[in-house]
Formats: structure tokens, C-alpha cells, sequence
């Protein structure tokens, strides 16, 4: 009875042990089979149909416009207000020369005094204007040996007041650096002379 157990054991491990191996046969053989390549659609390919271009070098030029039998009518000026200044109240006085002035007759070429040939007037400050300030600006400069000027500055500000006031310095000095002289001439050579003076007067029309 117990031979009979042992053999119907070993029928059924034999039987275990070969179903085993085919099934790892069965799995082996399965991966290393090929995957199966996929099917490739070819796409037609696109052509374009010939097409000739025409290039074209001359083009048609617009037709000249015909000229007016009547010219245009003529279109009036616009008329602007000029600001009530009184160009008056922007004098200048002429600078005081030394005593001993001496204007040659021979014109550039001989000795002479310096005489002024532009003198440009201030522009009225318009926040002066604004406030009814009125007054006069002194300053000094140098005439350089080429009728210029140089070094302008501000000596005596006042107002009609009688008080002290910048209001009007920057104007002045800008007058002033455009000022045009025949220079100084000593022995036939130019010279610069320090110290002219001039003054500005600001006055507003009344």
C-alpha cells in the first residue's frame, strides 16, 4: 500500500515537472520573437502644377493734372497780438568810454577806441511782466579783440522801488553776451578792454 502512495507521488511530480519546463519554454520562445513591424503609409507626394509669372518692368504713369484756368484765391495772413510792451522801456545806454577816446579816421586798419556795432535787446521776463515789475539791470564785461564779449556779469539789480531785485539778470546777461563791438586797436594790433559797462532799463507800457 505505501509502494503504491510512493508511485502515483513521483507519476504526479514527473508530471508537475514537465508541465513546468513547457511553460518556460513556451514564455521564452514568446520573447524573443520579433516585434512585428508596423505598417508604413506612404504619404503621395504634393506637386504643384507649373505656373509661369509674368513680370512687369513698366508701369502706367497718372495723367498730369490740368492747370487751373483761375489761380487760387490768396490766403489772408493771420493776424497775431504782439505783447504790450513798450519797446521803449527796453533802453539801453551806451557805455561809458574812458576820457581819452580816440576814433581814427582810417577806419579798422589805424588806432582806435572800441565803439559798440550790435547792441540786442532784452527779452522782458515774463514772470516779471506777469507781476508789473519794473526796473534796470547793470552789468560789466570784456571786449575781446574780435568785437565779442566775454565774462558778462551782474553788477546792480534794482526795481522802480528802489529794492534790490534778480528778476532781471538772467535776461540782461543774455542780452549782453550778444553784443558786438569794434575791438580796442593799439599800434595797429586789437586789444581786449575789461570792465564796459552797460545798463538795461525794463519798462512795461503804461
Amino acid at each position: 500500500m505505501k509502494l503504491v502512495r510512493v508511485i502515483i507521488a513521483a507519476a504526479l511530480a514527473v508530471v508537475v515537472t514537465l508541465g513546468l519546463l513547457f511553460l518556460m519554454h513556451s514564455l521564452i520562445n514568446s520573447d524573443l520573437q520579433a516585434d512585428e513591424q508596423e505598417e508604413q503609409v506612404r504619404i503621395e507626394d504634393i506637386r504643384m502644377p507649373d505656373t509661369e509669372i509674368e513680370t512687369r518692368y513698366e508701369t502706367a504713369k497718372p495723367d498730369k493734372p490740368e492747370t487751373p484756368e483761375t489761380p487760387p484765391p490768396d490766403i489772408p495772413e493771420p493776424d497775431f497780438e504782439s505783447p504790450d510792451i513798450n519797446p521803449e522801456g527796453l533802453n539801453m545806454d551806451a557805455p561809458s568810454l574812458s576820457s581819452d577816446i580816440n576814433v581814427s579816421a582810417g577806419g579798422i586798419g589805424g588806432d582806435g577806441e572800441y565803439l559798440p556795432i550790435v547792441k540786442v535787446a532784452p527779452q522782458y521776463p515774463r514772470r516779471a511782466a506777469q507781476r508789473g515789475i519794473e526796473g534796470f539791470v547793470t552789468v560789466e564785461f570784456t571786449v575781446t579783440i574780435n568785437g565779442s564779449t566775454k565774462d558778462v556779469v551782474v553788477i546792480e539789480g534794482i526795481d522802480k522801488d528802489g529794492d534790490p531785485t534778480s528778476i532781471f539778470d538772467r535776461a540782461a546777461v543774455k542780452a549782453a553776451e550778444k553784443f558786438k563791438y569794434k575791438p580796442r586797436v593799439v599800434d595797429g594790433t586789437p586789444i581786449e578792454v575789461p570792465g564796459v559797462r552797460n545798463r538795461f532799463v525794463f519798462e512795461l507800457a503804461q
